[in-house]
C-alpha cells in the first residue's frame, strides 16, 4: 500500500489543499519531504493521512475547523491509495474519506465509494495495509526490557491503532523499540537452534532484516548493532571507539535512528508474516525528522532510510534546510503562508525563499 494523493478541506491551517505523492509518471513517490516553518500544517498533514487510510477512517477534529462559528460544514480529508501487494489485481486507487464527507455529486457513485470504503475497512483488519507515524514529541525513557508473549503484541499489527501526534505521554518509544529488537533476535535464534525448516513464519528472515535495517540507519552516528546481551537481553551496540553500549546508553540521536528502522521493520513483519520486511510495502511518516539529529546525520538521513526499507514510502516533515536540501528537488513539497492561507510549492519553487 502506498499513498497517491491527499486533499484537506476546512482543517486548520488549510482552506482547501491537494498534496500529490506521485512522481511525473504517476507512480507513488517513495520519499516525500514536507518542508516548512512552524505553524504551516506539517503535523496536520500527517494526522490527515493517518485518519483516512484503509481500516481506519475517523472524523477530523471539529475544534480545528476553519469554518465560521455555527457553520454546518465540518473539516474533512480524503486520501487515494494504491493498494499494491494488498490487492495486486485492483486496477484503480482506493479513495478513503472522512466519515460524512461527500466526494461525488452523483448519489450512486458516492454510495458505491462508501460501500467500497466499508469493504476495505473490514479487509484491512486481517493483514497488511501498514501505516506507522512517529510524533515529534517522541522520547526514550530508561527502563528494562519487558518480555511477554509475542502473539499478544509485538508479533501483531493492528491497522486500527490510532497514532497520536500530540500526546507526549504516549510517545515513549523505549519499550516498543527494545521489544521489536528482542523479538527479532530471540525468535530467529530459537528457530536456528531447533533446526526446524517447517515452522512458519521463518523468523530468521526477520532477524536478518532487523539487523540490516537498524545498522543501515544507526551507522550515521558511527554505532553498530550487535544483537542482544546474553545476560540481560538488552539490545547491544558498539560506539565509534569500540565501546560496548546498551540501548539506554546510546546518545539520544542514535536511539531515534534505531527506532526509525526497528519499529517499521517489526510492523511490516507482523502485517506480512514470512515476507522479508526489506521488500514489503507500507507508509511511514516521521514528524520533524530532523529533531535530535546533527547536521551531518541530517544530510545523510534520507538515503539511509530509503536503503534500509526500500518498499516503504517515507513521508517526512522538517523545518531543516539541511534535510530538504539533501532531497531530490522533485521530492520536496514546501508549505508556506501566502496572505491568509497556507499554499503548496513543489519542485524548484519549494526551495525558493
Amino acid at each position: 500500500m502506498h499513498l497517491l494523493g491527499l486533499r484537506i478541506a476546512g482543517l486548520m491551517p488549510f482552506r482547501d489543499i491537494v498534496l500529490p505523492f506521485v512522481d511525473d509518471s504517476g507512480e507513488p513517490r517513495m520519499l516525500t519531504v514536507l518542508y516548512g516553518a512552524s505553524g504551516v500544517g506539517k503535523t496536520t498533514v500527517i494526522h490527515a493521512i493517518g485518519s483516512t487510510r484503509p481500516g481506519y477512517a475517523i472524523a477530523q477534529p471539529k475544534a480545528a475547523s476553519m469554518a465560521p462559528p455555527g457553520a454546518q460544514e465540518l473539516p474533512w480529508a480524503n486520501a487515494d491509495w494504491r493498494l499494491g501487494d494488498d490487492d495486486p489485481e485492483r486496477p484503480h486507487a482506493l479513495r478513503i474519506s472522512s466519515p460524512g464527507a461527500t466526494l461525488f455529486q452523483d448519489p450512486e457513485t458516492e454510495l458505491l465509494r462508501r460501500r467500497e470504503q466499508a469493504l476495505f475497512d473490514k479487509i484491512a483488519k486481517d493483514r497488511g495495509f501498514v501505516f506507522l507515524a512517529f510524533a515529534s514529541t517522541r522520547w526514550f525513557s530508561r527502563q528494562p526490557l519487558v518480555l511477554s508473549s509475542p502473539s499478544r503484541g509485538v508479533a501483531r499489527y493492528d491497522v486500527r491503532t490510532p497514532h497520536s501526534l500530540d500526546d507526549a505521554t504516549r510517545s515513549d518509544l523505549s519499550r516498543e523499540t527494545k521489544q521489536a529488537l528482542a523479538y527479532a533476535e530471540i525468535g530467529s535464534a530459537l528457530q536456528r537452534a531447533s533446526g526446524s525448516r517447517v515452522a512458519a513464519p521463518k523468523l530468521e528472515i526477520l532477524g536478518a532484516a532487523m539487523r540490516t535495517a537498524v545498522n543501515g540507519v544507526v551507522s550515521l552516528t558511527g554505532h553498530v548493532y550487535h544483537g542482544l546481551d546474553p545476560m540481560t537481553f538488552e539490545p547491544l551496540f558498539s560506539s565509534p571507539s569500540g565501546q560496548r553500549l546498551a540501548f539506554d546508553s546510546l546518545p539520544n540521536q542514535a536511539r531515534h535512528l534505531v527506532a526509525f528502522a526497528a519499529l517499521p521493520t517489526r510492523a511490516l513483519w507482523a502485517a506480512y508474516p514470512g515476507s522479508d520486511p526489506r521488500v514489503s510495502e507500507g507508509v511511514v511518516c516521521i514528524d520533524d525528522v530532523d529533531l535530535h539529529q546533527d547536521r551531518g546525520a541530517q544530510a545523510r538521513l534520507l538515503p539511509a532510510l530509503r536503503a534500509a526499507l526500500p518498499g516503504v514510502q517515507w513521508i517526512l516533515t522538517t523545518s531543516s534546510s539541511e534535510v530538504a536540501g539533501s532531497a531530490d528537488t522533485r521530492d520536496v513539497l514546501a508549505l508556506r503562508w501566502d496572505d491568509d492561507e497556507v499554499a503548496l510549492y513543489a519542485g524548484v519553487e519549494a526551495r525558493v525563499h
